[in-house]
């Protein structure tokens, strides 16, 4: 009866394992280790079921060598299984001969072998060369997985090795043990396949925060130029107020749009042309400091949020070092663009305290430039600043830099 709940034991173990693995092999883009190892873990579960069913018959051959052929392909599964799921060079040609060769030896001799099969010198060396085999790629090899992992996986290959390598001579000398090595077995497996899936586990893991940080990302970033998008701008707005903690700090709105934009994709194509907004997009923010926001409003439209300005002659300053550095030429490969921009700017509380309103007086502002020549910016309410001046700023910034 010890015998049998042993194995009933063993086998509910498989059971369990059988299960999960295939779950996890039916989850989308799943490495296809899984698969095999469950495969592996159902061999496992036939060796062990072939002595409750196959021991009641009185032909202890016949379990014996289907135990013994169900075990050799859970290694070989286990091992194929290790190689696609953590792609290291293990080589399944190697895996196959050593085991095709133990299976021949299996059924040309399984008359004559002992019972239980791990008496076998022969048949132990097998399972301590393939766990070894795996161990050794475990220990030498930077593995996708946390090092907790690892060490666990290390330390349940290793102890089987160990089990496989001993369990003959102390089975030998001590009969009795038997039973408590099939228990043994069974728990030292059932580590090492909790590690392997651990491994999945920690993989989806990593999948599932990678999928996240990119959902955030495209949440409140522009794609194409890394600023932050429209829809992320009245939580961005709120920011900015909360840095104007003095009652005399001012916040800016600066509606941007680029001129000369349309012959860029016209002429150059819609990829040169991303390109150019990707140049634009970072001149913007090396133009502003670290408290300042940018963002993306759509097409060549853009916006910049100045915080925490002291006086209103400010934000007349800060349009001016944004057109200058608009207006340098932008190179891609080995062609040259000149674009320049219209700027229409708003004021915080001067104008208003609601984002899309100082958007819209921004943007009035802007088209006003746009309708007066251009390449230029206006303070809403104010007057219109020409090209000439951020034009003349663009020629002696360029000529101060370097090479």
């Amino acid at each position: 009866m010890q015998h049998e709940i042993v194995h009933a034991f063993g086998a509910g173990v498989y059971c369990v394992f059988i299960a999960l693995f295939l779950l996890a092999s039916r989850i989308p883009r799943t490495n296809p280790g899984a698969s095999w190892w469950a495969a592996a873990i159902g061999c496992a579960l036939v060796a062990r079921l072939s002595f409750l069913f196959l021991a009641p018959l009185k032909d202890p051959a016949l379990s014996n060598v289907v135990y013994g052929s169900f075990t050799i392909l859970e290694k070989s599964f286990l091992a194929v299984g290790f190689a696609r799921f953590f792609k290291v060079g293990i080589h399944p040609w190697l895996v196959a001969l050593v085991s095709g060769t133990t299976m021949l030896w299996l059924l040309t001799s399984w008359s004559g072998l002992p019972v239980p099969l791990i008496r076998s010198p022969l048949y132990a060396a097998f399972n301590v060369f393939i766990l070894g085999y795996v161990l050794w790629f475990i220990v030498r090899t930077e593995l996708d997985c946390l090092p907790l992992i690892r060490r666990v996986m290390a330390a349940a290959f290793g102890a089987l090795l160990l089990h496989w390598a001993c369990g003959g001579p102390i089975g030998a000398l001590y009969p009795s043990w038997l039973d408590h090595g099939f228990v043994l077995g069974t728990v030292l497996a059932a580590l090492q396949y909790m590690s392997l899936l651990a491994a999945i586990l920690s993989l989806f893991q990593r999948r599932l925060l990678s999928a996240e940080a990119k959902a955030l990302t495209m949440a409140f970033k522009d794609p194409l130029t890394g600023l932050y998008n429209k829809h992320f701008m009245n939580k961005l707005f709120d920011q900015a107020l909360l840095l104007a903690t003095r009652p005399h700090h001012l916040v800016a709105v600066y509606y941007i749009d680029l001129d000369n934009f349309k012959p860029v994709n016209d002429k150059a194509g819609h990829a040169v042309g991303d390109k150019v907004l990707k140049c634009v997009a970072q001149r913007l923010k090396e133009a502003v400091r670290s408290t300042d926001i940018c963002a993306r409003l759509g097409g060549d439209e853009f916006t910049v949020i100045a915080t925490q300005l002291e006086h209103q002659e400010q934000a007349p300053e800060i349009a001016r070092k944004l057109l200058a550095r608009l207006a340098a030429p932008i190179e891609v490969g080995d062609q040259q663009f000149v674009l320049g921009a219209s700027i229409g700017i708003s004021l915080y509380p001067s104008h208003g305290s609601d984002l899309s309103l100082l958007l819209e007086q921004a943007d009035a502002a802007m088209y006003h430039v746009k309708s007066s020549g251009k390449s230029g910016f206006q303070l809403h309410g104010a007057s219109w600043k020409p090209s000439a001046e951020c034009k003349a700023e663009a020629a002696v910034n360029a000529a101060a830099r370097p090479g």
